[in-house]
């Protein structure tokens, strides 16, 4: 059974601003995610997980796991998320701060947005909406 992950997007504000950033400073290298961390259920997040992107208190689109592993030893161990590098917009969620990431549960995992869907709503609009239950 898949695990999801979602985690805050810190220094961009849009998808387009992640995939610009990713662009720059990352050109031809696989999308990676990294954290202290390692999860404990690593094994269903690669079954079928994603990694949920938070920005400025709104989920807007997430990315598929391919691959968790931890690099180094001891103290100086991290954890390396390799995400797919499509970005899938999602309805656009209202979700508050938090440190680190967390695990989403697939039930409580913002829909994608399909073809018909217009993405392009503004995160304020979107998180107004969802507030008022007419999203």
């Amino acid at each position: 059974m898949s695990l999801h992950m979602i985690k805050l997007v810190v220094g961009c504000d849009t998808v387009d601003d992640l995939k610009a950033w990713h662009a720059r400073a990352r050109p031809g290298q696989p999308w990676t995610m990294h954290t202290r961390q390692t999860p404990k259920r690593a094994a269903e997040l690669v079954d079928g997980g994603s990694l949920y992107r938070v920005f400025k208190g709104v989920v807007l689109c997430r990315q598929r796991i391919l691959a968790v592993e931890t690099v180094g030893e001891g103290p100086a161990s991290r954890c390396v998320v390799t995400v797919d590098s499509e970005c899938v917009p999602v309805a656009p969620t209202p979700r508050r701060a938090f440190q680190g990431w967390r695990y989403l549960e697939v039930k409580d995992a913002p829909p994608d947005l399909d073809a018909t869907t217009d993405g392009e709503v503004p995160p304020e609009l979107a998180r107004a909406l969802r507030e008022a239950g007419a999203w």
